[in-house]
Formats: structure tokens, sequence, C-alpha cells
């Protein structure tokens, strides 16, 4: 069995900008979710939405370069490398690589380009506008602020997106390739300019979550009453490396990446089907080496939706066969929301927490379990039960990409 050692952890999200304060709001069940008011659309909304500014921490020059996504991006590998104890990759530049997930980039100057134009449809476009808005330009900021010389790859698979950026960071260290690796993901489609479209897209796929009397308990994954998935925005950092380099430069290593796997559905680019994250589990089981017997928790996708939650738990019960009822099941989308590309980094990290502390996060707002997501050990409160040997975070995106991630404590 190969693995990844996990040197290093960075977080910005709706429930917590750093490792500390995201573990704290997992144990006290405490929401990032909350309600804002769109005029355009005459509607509210539920989303996990970040409240800080994060402007003032780059230049008045590298602002505009700096969509939205990139300053989170930048902001948590910066933080996951600090965490990991290394002020910077100069020694072993080339032989270490960024991995980045984003299902859509950089919105917010896509935006801003859109609105100028319509405006001043005469004006020279900023040439700013077309970089800051590719989807590569945050894991590009991060390579060239950290002076990282290796690969800097950019995967975009929908809501799996940081799941398959993780796995690909991980093949290029086991390979050899690499020694070192920043690997993770991030998304902002929520702040104010962007939102009113994002949220009116997804609405029209009647995805989107009522919002409830208190805001916070909006997305209730599993439960009978579910009406849809919070959007979130957030990102969530690894620094990966080879169990020897980080014996080597005497890192403290937080836990392992034991396995990985993708694998598609190959059946619709809306509706998920139940083969294709069956698939994806068994392919990281078979990596890591080990049975599901030996899995003590799963981080679900489960967004909340009428259809998903039900369509994964059905993977579940047909991988866990006889352990269905025994693996703790839950998702925290109840509280940081949906992060889209940056959901599977944001839950291997709560995964790696869970291991790491030795408790069982809990579904959040859960009521009645609706009959299609019977079957499996559903969570309510936090648990702390034995020591976790194995956690496994599920991701699936539309168009049917999955992406399963088994890490293990230290």
């Amino acid at each position: 069995m190969k693995e990844v050692a996990i040197t290093g952890i960075g977080v910005h999200s709706p429930i917590g900008l750093d490792e500390q304060a995201v573990l704290e709001s997992l144990l006290m069940l405490r929401s990032g979710i909350r309600r804002i008011d769109i005029p355009a659309t005459g509607k509210a909304y539920a989303v996990g939405l970040i409240e800080n500014d994060f402007s003032e921490r780059f230049t008045k020059m590298e602002r505009p370069l700096l969509d939205r996504i990139a300053q989170l991006a930048v902001l948590a590998a910066q933080q996951a490398s600090e965490n990991a104890g290394i002020a910077n990759y100069s020694t072993f530049a080339e032989r270490a690589g960024v991995f980045f997930g984003t299902a859509r980039g950089g919105v917010t100057t896509e935006w801003a380009a859109s609105q100028e134009f319509m405006d001043h449809p005469t004006r020279t476009a900023r040439p700013y506008y077309l970089m800051g808005s590719m989807p590569n330009s945050a894991a590009s900021q991060i390579s060239i602020r950290q002076q990282i010389l290796g690969p800097a790859v950019t995967h975009t698979s929908a809501c799996a997106s940081s799941g398959v950026a993780i796995a690909d960071a991980c093949r290029h260290i086991l390979s050899g390739e690499i020694d070192v690796a920043l690997a993770g993901g991030a998304e902002s489609t929520v702040q104010p300019g962007v939102a009113p479209i994002f949220l009116r897209l997804w609405d029209a796929l009647r995805a989107l979550a009522e919002v409830a009397d208190d805001p916070a308990t909006s997305c209730r994954p599993f439960s009978s009453d579910r009406t849809g998935l919070a959007l979130a925005e957030g990102a969530a950092f690894f620094v990966l490396e080879s169990v020897e380099h980080a014996q080597r430069r005497g890192a403290t290593i937080l836990g392992y990446l034991c396995g990985s796997a993708v694998a598609s559905d190959a059946y619709h680019m809306g509706a998920p089907h139940a083969r294709g994250q069956a698939a994806a589990m068994r392919g990281a089981l078979r990596a890591a080496g080990i049975d599901i017997a030996q899995v003590d928790y799963v981080n679900a996708h489960a967004t909340a939706t009428r259809e998903g939650d039900g369509v994964e738990i059905a993977a579940m019960r047909e991988v866990f066969g006889a352990d269905a009822e025994r693996i703790p099941v839950s998702s925290t989308k109840a509280l940081h929301g949906h992060m889209l590309g940056a959901a599977s980094a944001m839950e291997t990290l709560v995964c790696l927490l869970a291991a790491r502390h030795a408790f069982v996060p809990a579904t959040a707002h859960l009521g009645e379990v609706s009959e299609d997501c019977r079957g499996v050990r559903h969570v309510r409160e936090v648990r702390r039960e034995r020591p976790i040997r194995y956690a496994m975070s599920l991701s699936a995106g539309f168009g049917g990409t999955n992406c399963a991630l088994i890490v293990r404590p230290h």
C-alpha cells in the first residue's frame, strides 16, 4: 500500500478561516449558512458566504489580477505551506507542483468585464480581465508566489474538481515525478454581482434549498423534508509529500492520503447514477489496499437535493454490503454549504480532522431520514467513538465525474 503524507492544511470557508475554527464549528454544529436577498430576482436564498474582504491582503497592483477565487486559493495555499513549516519551496522548487480544482474559475472578473462592455462597448478592454478570469489563474498565482517550478495543473470536473486535483497530485508523487504538492480547490459564485446569475441558474434546476425560518438550517441532507442545496464559497488546500521527503526534512506528518479513484457515471449531464459513485469507492479501496470493514467514517457528497442523496446512499449500500449499518455516514454540507469545485478538498479536510481528533461529524438539522436514504448509519450528533482507522470522502459532479479519497491519521 503506497501512501502520501499530509504535512499541511489550509482552509478559508463559511465555518472558519483556519483549521481550529473549522474544527470548532464541526464539533459545535455551528453553521455558516445564511440568508441573502437578491432584489433582481425578488427572492431570498440560503448560501454559505465568507463575510471577510481579503482584498487588503494584496497590493493595489496585484488586485486586478486576483479574482475572489484566486484570493481564497492563494491564502489557503499559503496557510497550508506555513502549517507544513515550508517558508518557501526554493530548495526543491523543480520537485514541487500545484494541483488545483475549480468548477467555474474567475467569475467575478468575468462578470466585471461583461458589465464594463455593456456600459462602454467602445472602450478598450482591460487585459487583466482575461488573465483574472481564466480557470488556471489561481494555480498560476500560487505557483508564482511560492516559486514552485514543477507542474501547475488545473482540473475542472464540476463538483469533483478538487478531489480529482488531489488524486492527480498523489499520482505525481507516487510516480516519483515530484516530491511535494500543494493540492486543493477554491470557488466563489455567491459574492454580490455574480450571485444573482448563479443562483438563478441553479434555481432553474430546482436544486436550491428553500430558506428556512432559521436560515442556518436550510440545507438538510438525507432528510425527508430536504429542499435542496446551499451554494457556498471557500478554499481548502493540502501540502502533500512523499513519506520519504517529509521524513527527510523533519516535517510533522498530520495523516496520510491512502487511496484515491476517479470514475464516471457514463449516464447523464445532470442526473447522477449509483454505478459511477460505487466504482469510485471501490477503486479508492483497492488503491488503499483495504476493505470496507476497515473504514470507520464516510463524508458523503450529499447536497440535500431530492434525487442526489438517494442515489448516493444506493451506491453506498452496494459497496458497503453488510457494513452499511455499521459505518457512520454524514454530510457536513449542512454546515458549510456546497463549495462546488472546492467541495471535495473541504470534505477531505473534514475527514482528516475527524480522524486526527477521533470524532464522527454529524449531519446537522437531520430530521426524519427519507425512505430512499435509509440503510446506512446516519449521524445526528457529533460522536466520539473508537479511533477512526480510515475515513472516506466521496464527491460527485455534473457530467458524472466521481472521486473518492481515503485518509488515515498519523
